[in-house]
C-alpha cells in the first residue's frame, strides 16, 4: 500500500499535520502519552473541535473529569465552539456514567464486563456516526484492567471498532514525571497504531513543553522534538533549538 496515497485525518494543528506528511492516517488509534500538565488534554479537544470544522462528527470519552469541568476549562480558548457540543457535534460521555448504567462496579473487569463495556462504546460510535474519538483516560480505564492479557484485549478491540467505520481515535495515557516508557502498563505502546509523546523540559528555572511523535503507523514522520505552545488561538509547535539543556 502507497503511504503517500493514505487517507489522512488532519488534526487541525498546522504544524503536527505537516510533521505527519499530511495527518493521522485514517483508522489509526494514537495514545497521546504525558505526565500532569503537558497538554494531553487541550490536544485532545482541539482534534476534535477542527474535526467538526471538517465535516466530522466528534465523542469525548472522560474518565478523569466531569464533563461540565471539561467544557468550562476549554473556554478561554479562541477555537473553543461551544455550540458544537450544545448541537451533539461533539458529544462528552463521562465513563462513570457508562459503568453505572452497565452496572459495572467492581474494581477489577472481568472478561465479560470488557466486552460488555466495548459493545458499548461501539453501539455509541456506530449510532452517532463520529469519526473522530478521544478516550481522556485511556489510564484510568486500563486501572479496571489490571493484567496485560486484559489491556491488550479491550485496545484491540477497540481499535477494530475505530478501523472497521473509518474514524480517528486519540487514546490519552497518562505518565509520571520520570517515566520511561509511553504508557503505564507498557501493553498499549506496543498495541497503538501511534505515540505522540507530550512533555516538559526545564530551561532556566522555566517549563517548556515538548511534543514528539515517537511512531505513527502507516506514515513517515518526523522524529524530532518540538517546543509545543498552548495558546489562547490554540496549539503552535515550533523546532526545538539544539543546546537547549535540561539545566539551563
Amino acid at each position: 500500500m502507497d503511504m503517500i496515497n493514505l487517507e489522512r485525518c488532519k488534526t487541525g494543528i498546522g504544524e503536527l499535520d505537516s510533521l505527519l506528511n499530511g495527518g493521522i492516517p485514517r483508522g489509526n488509534s494514537v495514545l497521546i502519552s504525558g505526565s500532569c500538565g503537558t497538554g494531553k488534554t487541550t490536544l485532545s479537544l482541539e482534534f476534535l473541535i477542527h474535526g467538526v470544522e471538517n465535516g466530522e462528527k466528534g465523542l469525548y470519552i472522560s474518565a478523569t473529569e466531569i464533563s461540565s469541568k471539561v467544557i468550562k476549562n476549554m473556554v478561554p480558548f479562541q477555537f473553543f465552539k461551544e455550540e458544537y457540543f450544545d448541537s451533539g457535534y461533539i458529544k462528552i460521555i463521562d465513563i462513570p456514567n457508562i459503568y453505572s448504567k452497565l452496572s459495572l462496579h467492581k474494581l477489577e473487569f472481568e472478561q465479560e464486563d470488557i466486552d460488555k463495556l466495548i459493545d458499548y462504546i461501539a453501539d455509541i460510535v456506530k449510532n452517532g456516526d463520529f469519526k473522530r474519538i478521544a478516550i481522556d483516560s485511556l489510564t484510568s480505564i486500563c486501572y479496571r484492567l489490571r493484567t496485560e492479557e486484559k489491556i491488550r484485549d479491550f485496545i484491540i478491540k477497540f481499535e477494530e471498532i475505530v478501523n472497521k467505520i473509518g474514524a480517528t481515535a486519540l487514546m490519552v495515557s497518562e505518565l509520571l514525571p520520570n517515566a520511561k516508557g509511553y504508557s503505564q502498563y507498557g501493553v498499549e505502546e506496543a498495541v497503538a497504531d501511534g505515540i505522540i509523546l507530550l512533555g516538559n523540559l526545564k530551561r532556566r528555572g522555566d517549563l517548556l513543553r515538548t511534543l514528539q511523535i515517537i511512531k505513527m503507523r502507516g506514515t513517515s514522520h518526523s522524529r524530532a522534538e518540538y517546543v509545543m505552545d498552548i495558546t489562547p488561538l490554540g496549539i503552535m509547535l515550533s523546532p526545538l533549538l539544539k543546546g537547549w539543556a535540561v539545566n539551563q
